[in-house]
C-alpha cells in the first residue's frame, strides 16, 4: 500500500513539475476583443515587436501576444527549450479554448505556428508565416538530419566563452543581413545581447533540429506565406521556398521586394495592409 502511495504522489510532482515549466516556457499578453490573433515572434525577439500590429487590431480583434522564455528579460528554462515552449503554447490554446485561431509566427514563431497548425485538436482558422521556413537546419546542412545535432559542439562551446565585446561584434554581423533599416539593425543586436546566453546558443540548436516538413501534410487551414527578397534576390527566394513547402498542398505566396528578414519593421506600410487583407479575407 506505501509503494501504491509513494508511486502515485511521484506521478502527481511530475505532472505539476511538467506544468510549471510549460507556464514558464512563454508569457502572454492579450489586448482588445473579437477574433482570436495569437502572435508568436522570432528567435531572440521579445512579443513586444508585434505592438504596432496590436494597436491596430485590438479594436477587432482578441490579440495575444507570445513571449518567449529566456529572451526579452524572461527567466529561462531548462532544456530542452523549444518542445518546452511548444507544449506550452499548444496547452496555451486549449486551456483557453481559442476556437477558430489565426497564428501569426515570425521566423521561430512561424516554423513553431506550422506545428501548431498540424495538430488537427487546436482548430487554427488560419496560419500566417513571416519569413519563415519549416526546417531551418536543412538549408544550413547538405546533409541534415537532426538527430545528429547535438548541444556539445565546438562552436557552441565557443558562443559561451565569447566576451560580451566579441559576442557584440558577432551580433552586430548578423544584423546586417536581417533587415536593411538602420534603426531596427540596431534594435536585432539589442535583442540578441539581451537573450540569455545559454538559451541563444543551446537554443538555436534545438530550432535547427526542428523540422516541420512532414507536419505540412497535415495542415488543413489556408496558409499565407509573407517572405522578404533580401538580401539573397526573389528568384532564389521562391526556389528555397518551393522545395521547403512541398508537402504543403497550397498556400498563398506574398513577396516584399523592399525588405530583408524583418520585415515588419523594414516595410510596416506593405506588412500591415498584408496582415491586414489576410485577416479579413476569413474572418
Amino acid at each position: 500500500m506505501k509503494t501504491t502511495i509513494s508511486i502515485l504522489l511521484f506521478a502527481c510532482v511530475c505532472v505539476f513539475t511538467n506544468a510549471q515549466a510549460s507556464t514558464k516556457a512563454i508569457k502572454v499578453e492579450v489586448t482588445g476583443t473579437g477574433s482570436p490573433v495569437l502572435f508568436i515572434a522570432g528567435f531572440t525577439v521579445p512579443g513586444a515587436i508585434w505592438q504596432p500590429q496590436v494597436n491596430e487590431l485590438k479594436s477587432s480583434y482578441e490579440c495575444h501576444v507570445v513571449s518567449i522564455a529566456g529572451f526579452g528579460g524572461l527567466e529561462p528554462v531548462e532544456f530542452p527549450w523549444l518542445p518546452k515552449v511548444n507544449e506550452a503554447i499548444a496547452n496555451y490554446i486549449k486551456v483557453n479554448n481559442l476556437q477558430n485561431l489565426t497564428i501569426v509566427g515570425h521566423s521561430l514563431g512561424g516554423t513553431i505556428g506550422i506545428w501548431l497548425a498540424s495538430q488537427q485538436e487546436l482548430n487554427v482558422k488560419k496560419l500566417i508565416i513571416v519569413d519563415a521556413l519549416p526546417a531551418t537546419g536543412a538549408l544550413m546542412f547538405p546533409d541534415f538530419k537532426p538527430e545528429n545535432l547535438s548541444y556539445d559542439n565546438p562552436y557552441s562551446d565557443q558562443q559561451l566563452a565569447m566576451s560580451d565585446a566579441n559576442f557584440k561584434q558577432m551580433a552586430t554581423g548578423m544584423s546586417q543581413g536581417m533587415s536593411i533599416n538602420p534603426d531596427a539593425r540596431q534594435q536585432i543586436v539589442s535583442w540578441i545581447l539581451e537573450a540569455d546566453r545559454k538559451t541563444y546558443v543551446y537554443g538555436y540548436t534545438d530550432y535547427l533540429k526542428l523540422d516541420v516538413r512532414e507536419n505540412l501534410k497535415n495542415i488543413t487551414a489556408p496558409v499565407t506565406i509573407l517572405a522578404a527578397t533580401q538580401p539573397y534576390g526573389e528568384e532564389t527566394i521562391r526556389k528555397t521556398l518551393a522545395t521547403q513547402y512541398e508537402n504543403l498542398e497550397n498556400y498563398k505566396l506574398e513577396v516584399a521586394t523592399g525588405a530583408a528578414h524583418f520585415i515588419m519593421l523594414d516595410d510596416p506600410k506593405w506588412f500591415n495592409e498584408k496582415l491586414m487583407q489576410e485577416l479579413r479575407a476569413h474572418d
